[in-house]
C-alpha cells in the first residue's frame, strides 16, 4: 500500500490526539480503575481499531484491511501474554493502586515509540533481504517450541528479573525508597532523586521491547506494510492498560494460552518459510491472509473456551476436596 508523507503525519497526530484524550478524560487524575471503566474504555479501543480497518476496506481495499485485522489481532493476542510480567512488576515494585493506571499509559508509550524503531528496522531489512524471511520463520517455530515447552514444564511462580537497562539506570541515578504521588523525581536535601514510579514505567516500557522480538516477526509475517504493521501495533498497544484491569483477575483462568499462542505463532512462522521459498523461486502454495486470519481467530476462540473450562473443572475439584477434608475434620472431632 502506498502511503505518502502525509498520510503518515496524519495517521501520527490522530493516534497522539486519541492518548491525549485517554488520558485527560480517563488517566488524569490518579485513581483505582473499576471493571466498568476498563470495560469501556477497552471497548472504545476496539471500536476504534475496527473503524479503522474498515477505513483501510472503503479507501485501500480487502486485502491491506485483512492484512490489519489479522495483526491486530495477533499483536492484541501476544500482548495478553505480556500482561503476565506486567502483573509480576507491579507487585515487585509495590505499586499503589490508584498509580497502576499511570505507570501503564507511559510504560505502554514508551513501548510504542520503541516498537515503531523496531518496526522501521524491520521494514528496512525486509524489502533490501528476501532470505530474512526464513530467520523469521525458523525464530517463530523456535519460539512456538519453547512456549510449548515452557507451558508443559510444571514451574513455580516465576518472578521479574530486571533487564540491563533498568539495573543500569538503578545503578547510576539515585532514587528514593516510597512513591511521591506521581512525581518522577524529587529534591531532597539538595539532591534530584529518581522515584520508584520512573523506574517501574522504564521497566514496563524496556520488558515489551522483549516481547516484540517476536511478536515484531509474526506480524511481518502477515504483512510486509510498515504502515499496517505500525497501526496495528500501535492500536494493540494503546488499548493494553484497560485490558490489564479487565482481565487482571482472569489472567490465571487463562492456562492454555501459551499453547494457543504457540499454534500461533508456528503457523505464522511456517507461512514466513513457504513465503521465503516462493521469493526464492521454488513453486510452493502460499497461505492466505483470509486463511491466515480465520486460523488466529479460531485458535484464540478455542484456546479461550478450554482454558476457562479446565479453570472451572480445577476449581469444582478443589472445593470438593476441600468438602472432603471438612467431613473429615468433624468425623474426627465426633
Amino acid at each position: 500500500m502506498d502511503v505518502s508523507v502525509t498520510m503518515w503525519g496524519l495517521t501520527i497526530i490522530g493516534l497522539c490526539a486519541l492518548i491525549a484524550v485517554d488520558f485527560f478524560i480517563g488517566g488524569r487524575k490518579p485513581h483505582e480503575v473499576s471493571i466498568k471503566e476498563a470495560g469501556i474504555w477497552t471497548a472504545v479501543w476496539v471500536a476504534l481499531a475496527g473503524l479503522f480497518g474498515l477505513g483501510l476496506l472503503v479507501f485501500a481495499g480487502g486485502q491491506p484491511s485483512g492484512e490489519f485485522f489479522a495483526g491486530f489481532i495477533t499483536e492484541k493476542s501476544l500482548s495478553v501474554d505480556n500482561l503476565f510480567v506486567f502483573v509480576l512488576i507491579m507487585a515487585k515494585f509495590a505499586v499503589p493502586t490508584i498509580y497502576q493506571q499511570r505507570v501503564l499509559m507511559v510504560g505502554v508509550l514508551i513501548a510504542l515509540v520503541l516498537r515503531a524503531v523496531f518496526i522501521a528496522a524491520g521494514a528496512a531489512i525486509v524489502s533490501t533481504f528476501a532470505w530474512v524471511f526464513y530467520i523469521f520463520g525458523a525464530f517463530l517455530i523456535w519460539t512456538a517450541w519453547k512456549l510449548i515447552q515452557e507451558a508443559r514444564a510444571d514451574e513455580e511462580e516465576e518472578e521479574f528479573e530486571e533487564n540491563r537497562l533498568l539495573k543500569a539506570v538503578e545503578k547510576r541515578f539515585p532514587s528514593t525508597d516510597r512513591y511521591h504521588d506521581t512525581k518522577l523525581f524529587i529534591v531532597e536535601n539538595g539532591k534530584r532523586l529518581m522515584t520508584p514510579m520512573l523506574i517501574v514505567m522504564l521497566a514496563i516500557g524496556t520488558t515489551d521491547v522483549l516481547f516484540a522480538l517476536d511478536s515484531i516477526p509474526a506480524i511481518f509475517g502477515l504483512t510486509q506494510d510498515p504502515y499496517i504493521v505500525f497501526t496495528a501495533n500501535a492500536f494493540a498497544l494503546m488499548g493494553l492498560r484497560q485490558l490489564y484491569f479487565l482481565i487482571g483477575g482472569l489472567l490465571r483462568k487463562l492456562v492454555h494460552l501459551s499453547y494457543g499462542l504457540s499454534i500461533i505463532l508456528g503457523f505464522i512462522g511456517v507461512k514466513l518459510v513457504l513465503h521465503a521459498l516462493h521469493e526464492s523461486g521454488v513453486h510452493v502454495p502460499e497461505i492466505s491472509i483470509p486463511v491466515s486470519l480465520g486460523v488466529i481467530c479460531a485458535v484464540l476462540a478455542v484456546t479461550t473456551a478450554t482454558s476457562l473450562y479446565a479453570s472451572r473443572k480445577q476449581a469444582l475439584a478443589e472445593a470438593g476436596s476441600g468438602e472432603d477434608r471438612t467431613r473429615d475434620k468433624d468425623s474426627v472431632d465426633v
